[in-house]
């Protein structure tokens, strides 16, 4: 389904939403994943279906990402707890979590129209286009501020000048044909992981695994690692689908609705 071309996180609308809690105790396998995501969504009769072809492939054998996704991931960008319990936080972030809920998410940097962050790019409920080459993937998102991303597969170490940005240095390679494994470091301390706010300090190192099991479906294993806020490594998965259609213009600044609904406690 495409996004409407307004801001849709609303923080007033999503302190009243309740996640429901993951019955499943342990990992799910891909297959089990997406049975479960096709049987809980709400399908009208005829709507789209993301295909169960075969992936793609580039012609040195690598499964081909490129395409229109659309992220599928609204529970995790309102609260990551909500599908993979609370990670362990020190207790100053734990403090400024509290903070952040208490005021029921007032001064999230997302609802001023600020980029995201990575993780945070891959839930925004907004869609984002793959474009993959040998040494070189970009990620162009409709969404977090109309911004893109670049992720150097040529072998690079990361740039030592890449400290204090919005989305950080990505690099990237192939664990095998089938799963893209990025790392990104020197973000800012300013974005939030999630709407709940979960924090997080610029030490935090992001890994991201993607696969994709066929056509239609793929699959983002996402790994943080900040010491600084957390006492252990922590990790949440998304199941972004291929979107029927394409991005469109989407400025935030131009039509943002939130802040004067911005009130808190």
């Amino acid at each position: 389904m495409k996004f409407a071309p307004i801001f849709a996180l609303s923080v007033t609308i999503a302190a009243a939403q309740q996640p429901p809690q993951l019955v499943s105790p342990k990992p799910l396998s891909e297959n089990d994943a997406y049975q479960r995501q096709s049987q809980t969504a709400a399908v009208a009769p005829g709507a789209y279906k993301p295909p169960t072809t075969p992936a793609p492939r580039t012609a040195d054998g690598k499964v081909d990402l490129s395409g229109n996704w659309q992220p599928n991931a609204i529970r995790q960008n309102v609260n990551l707890a909500s599908v993979g319990g609370e990670p362990a936080m020190l207790p100053w972030a734990e403090k400024v979590y509290n903070e952040h809920k208490a005021n029921i998410s007032r001064d999230d940097p997302e609802a001023r129209c600020l980029p995201p962050g990575v993780p945070r790019m891959s839930t925004t409920p907004y869609p984002w286009t793959i474009v993959q080459t040998p040494k070189l993937i970009v990620i162009v998102y409709e969404g977090g501020a109309h911004i893109w991303r670049k992720i150097f597969m040529d072998g690079r170490g990361h740039d030592p000048n890449a400290e204090q940005t919005w989305l950080g240095d990505s690099i990237g390679h192939w664990e095998d044909n089938n799963t893209l494994v990025v790392e990104t470091v020197g973000q800012n301390a300013i974005t939030w992981l999630d709407q709940d706010g979960h924090p997080h300090t610029d030490k935090m190192v992001v890994t991201e695994r993607l696969r994709r099991p066929d056509l239609g479906h793929m699959e983002i294993d996402h790994t943080i690692d900040d010491p600084g806020a957390y006492s252990k490594p922590w990790k949440f998965t998304t199941y972004p689908t291929l979107l029927n259609g394409e991005l469109i213009e989407y400025i935030c600044q131009e039509n943002n609705k939130d802040l004067e609904h911005l009130k808190g406690k």
